[in-house]
């Protein structure tokens, strides 16, 4: 290749989501919020100069192809496309066929990343036909045998990730090969469930393709936030703490945040002028802030523009995260709760 040939960035992006009758309440709001994903895609990628292609399936016992490869500027909305239907749930059978479609985009030109993202509310029951009403589960274990070695087997710039509604699907979901951080848990019975999923979705996403930036082309910790920002970033973006508004006091063991609070001289325990040290999965609301600390120096920094560098430009509503590994940043969620569990070998930010 020339030396001064360019190699620009190419993301394809698949979207695999449920249309099984049980998917019914949620129609509308998700066509909405896929259209939000969809629109968050295109913002990232233009702020970044990546060219992003989308390809959208649905699946029940069958499983369908409603756009493919396009980019995501070009695409028109989900409404008229997607249609829950009163079918199983091939979930085994619609992870398999967008991985084998998008296994044949030609790679020779550009640097080629590859997104794929399951969003279900159920378990397998269909994959190489309807079960619930044949009742033969012995045509599961070809497709079981199926998707563990496409998994194992794909390329580290490719990345699968999936959205369960519980934590036995999570297991299940394990077992097909997904890895464990890049399956996260959506809500499926209420109201919201449809909107936090995607918010989750358009976040992670949006950290997917920040990553591209620092050279990660896939990634098995795709529901995490914060490993893909600088320091250099968030001096930039965001507004700094002055060092005597807030303190930094070490949990060295679970406790109720309150009762830890007052057992240190100095302070009180206010309800929201605490933040913990996000760490494992967490259910981050609209409107809570948050803080992002250096480790070298405990500066601290936040900001309307704190939520957007973490979670994506445009992301409304609850997300559900984690933590990501960066080794010079924390990340600081603000609770509203008075007997929140505070985790051992973290930090609680107090502001004064």
């Amino acid at each position: 290749m020339s030396a001064n040939k360019i190699q620009h960035k190419v993301n394809h992006v698949a979207l695999v989501v449920d249309c099984s009758g049980s998917m019914r309440p949620h129609q509308s709001q998700l066509i909405r919020v896929v259209d939000e994903f969809v629109a968050g895609l295109k913002a990232e990628s233009d702020s970044l100069g990546h060219e992003t292609r989308i390809s959208l399936y649905s699946f029940d016992h069958k499983v369908e192809n409603l756009v493919w490869d396009m980019d995501v500027k070009h695409l028109p909305s989900m409404r008229g496309l997607y249609q829950v239907n009163n079918g199983a749930t091939a979930l085994i059978e619609a992870s398999l066929k967008s991985l084998d479609d998008l296994g044949h985009i030609w790679e020779e030109y550009g640097e080629h990343s590859f997104l794929q993202i399951v969003v279900t509310d159920g378990e397998e029951n269909a994959s190489g036909g309807d079960r619930r009403h044949d009742g033969d589960m012995a045509i599961l274990g070809p497709w079981l045998d199926r998707i563990t070695a496409k998994m194992s087997g794909l390329p580290g710039h490719w990345t699968s990730a999936i959205l369960v509604p519980n934590s036995l699907a999570k297991r299940t979901a394990q077992n097909y090969g997904f890895p464990a951080g890049n399956i996260a848990i959506w809500d499926a019975d209420s109201q919201k469930g449809v909107e936090e999923a995607i918010g989750t979705v358009r976040a992670a996403a949006t950290s997917f393709l920040r990553g591209r930036e620092q050279g990660v082309r896939g990634t098995k910790n795709l529901f995490a936030v914060g490993q893909d920002i600088s320091v250099d970033e968030v001096r930039a973006k965001l507004e700094p703490i002055p060092a005597d508004r807030y303190r930094l006091l070490k949990v060295d063991k679970e406790v109720e945040i309150r009762p830890f609070v007052d057992s240190h001289p100095g302070v009180t325990y206010e309800r929201g002028s605490c933040y913990y040290q996000l760490g494992a999965r967490a259910q981050v609301q609209q409107n809570k802030e948050v803080i992002v600390v250096e480790k070298d120096t405990d500066r601290a920094y936040t900001g309307d523009a704190a939520r957007s560098l973490l979670f994506g430009t445009g992301v409304q509503g609850t997300v559900s995260v984690k933590a990501g590994n960066n080794p010079k940043l924390e990340v600081y969620v603000q609770s509203r709760s008075v007997n929140r569990k505070l985790k051992p070998k973290t930090r609680l930010l107090i502001m004064l």
